[in-house]
């Protein structure tokens, strides 16, 4: 259990969007970002640290309440990371600390590259870089098709394939479960959303390992103790590698934070 924390909520007008936010406690500022994960899905993690920390989440350009005006624009990690960019310059709080998972690890990452004294810290948990992977072209492949397959009406097709080439496994009928049936309207909209115009755009962004190296920014790679053999440990580990350094283990699997955010935030604040 959390005690009740007190959330101040805004919106924040960028170029082509307005981004909704979320702000709770007071301390050193930590952004927990997603993609296409919404504010909603770091809300117990965000509790937890706002403790001692002010934290912030948002939904992504595009998603949920961040309508954007422009619904064909693509939503690419730079674009992101001045999203946040600007949003850390509006709260007057920074340097923060940021928190990234699997798209959001991304935008992290590019925000520690282009503004690098805006964020002390990235925490880049699970990122799907799949260009530092040497069989990226099969990948990116199986990408276009996973997303071919979605915008011709296949959604539960679309996931399957997801899944399977993410290394994710799950028990017989989950896809049917989770996403064959009727779910709210700006569910199917922000899933749409991701796979037409995010989803290619994330995992064709390519790092910059020797200028991440040299940045101020304290870069740390996360993946879960439970993601062995799946598409982002392989990709969080060649980050790893690339940055001269050792992942560190967070309990559970991609989305550990949403599953055991008790126990994800106990690590976090160990690597903080």
């Amino acid at each position: 259990m959390t005690a009740d924390v007190g959330i101040t909520t805004g919106t924040l007008e960028v170029p082509g969007a307005r981004l909704y936010y979320e702000v709770r406690g007071t301390g050193p500022l930590i952004a927990l970002v997603g993609a296409p994960m919404d504010a909603a899905a770091f809300a117990p993690t965000a509790d937890l640290l706002a403790a001692d920390h002010t934290v912030l989440t948002t939904d992504p350009r595009g998603i949920n309440r961040s309508p954007v005006d422009d619904p064909d624009q693509d939503s690419t990690p730079d674009l992101r990371a001045d999203d946040l960019s600007r949003l850390i310059t509006h709260l007057d709080l920074g340097p923060a600390a940021v928190l990234g998972s699997s798209g959001g690890a991304v935008t992290a990452l590019a925000l520690a590259r282009t503004r690098p004294d805006q964020v002390h810290t990235v925490v880049a948990h699970e990122p799907p870089l799949v260009e530092l992977l040497d069989d990226r072209e099969r990948l990116h492949a199986g990408t276009d098709d996973i997303i071919a397959t979605r915008l011709a009406g296949d959604v539960t097709g679309a996931w399957s394939k997801f899944m399977a080439q993410a290394g994710i496994a799950l028990p017989e009928g989950a896809i049917e479960a989770m996403f064959g049936g009727e779910r709210a309207p700006h569910e199917e909209a922000d899933e749409l959303r991701w796979f037409a115009h995010e989803l290619r755009p994330t995992t064709h962004w390519r790092p910059d390992p020797a200028g991440l190296r040299s940045a101020t920014t304290r870069i740390i790679v996360g993946i879960g103790d439970a993601s062995a053999g799946q598409l982002c440990d392989r990709t969080s580990r060649a980050l790893a590698t690339a940055l001269g350094g050792e992942p560190v283990l967070f309990p559970g699997d991609h989305t550990g934070f949403v599953d055991d955010p008790a126990q994800f935030t106990v690590r976090l604040r160990e690597v903080l």
